[in-house]
């Protein structure tokens, strides 16, 4: 092999190595891409089942029997009463949307081993006019936030939903 051949074979053997390396540069970053999807799609699905769980129950610890309430001052502040508690989906004693109030879940899934959330729960009493922000006083209408993070996930999972109190008689 004279010397002109030896350097057009090194010169493919570089190109060669550059393209070997872009394809699993390119690979990896895909598989990051679906990775973090993964994560994403899992803390959504968390905190839909929180919300779904949540508006299954009645308004107000004060509305579970049917009673009807006449005004805002007879609803009960938000959280859970006493004895109630949450250990799993499957196991609360919860009987009303605001119980949701300071419920703080570590959440271990056991198809992805890094995958470890912890679930924040809010409930608090929203104007109708504002309903971003919570208010001091009681109203007809409550705001459930639930935010997912993980030490796996880039971003905050936030969801929110929103429940009002009416009585038909």
């Amino acid at each position: 092999m004279n010397s002109g051949q030896m350097m057009i074979t090194m010169g493919a053997m570089f190109l060669l190595s550059i393209i070997v390396l872009s394809v699993n540069n390119g690979y990896l970053r895909n598989n990051d891409i679906v990775l973090d999807s993964k994560f994403d799609i899992l803390a959504i699905s968390l905190a839909t089942s929180i919300i779904e769980d949540a508006n299954g129950l009645a308004f107000d610890v004060s509305t579970t029997d049917g009673t009807n309430l006449i005004y805002a001052s007879q609803l009960s502040t938000c959280g859970p009463g006493p004895g109630e508690y949450y250990v799993s989906r499957d196991s609360n004693n919860y009987n009303d949307f605001d119980d949701y109030n300071g419920l703080h879940i570590t959440y271990k899934d056991s198809t992805l081993e890094s995958a470890v959330f912890d679930i924040n729960c809010k409930v608090g009493y929203i104007s109708d006019s504002n309903p971003d922000v919570f208010v001091g006083s009681k109203t007809w209408y409550k705001k459930l936030n639930v935010m997912v993070t993980s030490p796996s996930m880039t971003d905050t999972i936030k969801i929110s939903t929103i429940m009002s109190y009416f009585y038909f008689r």
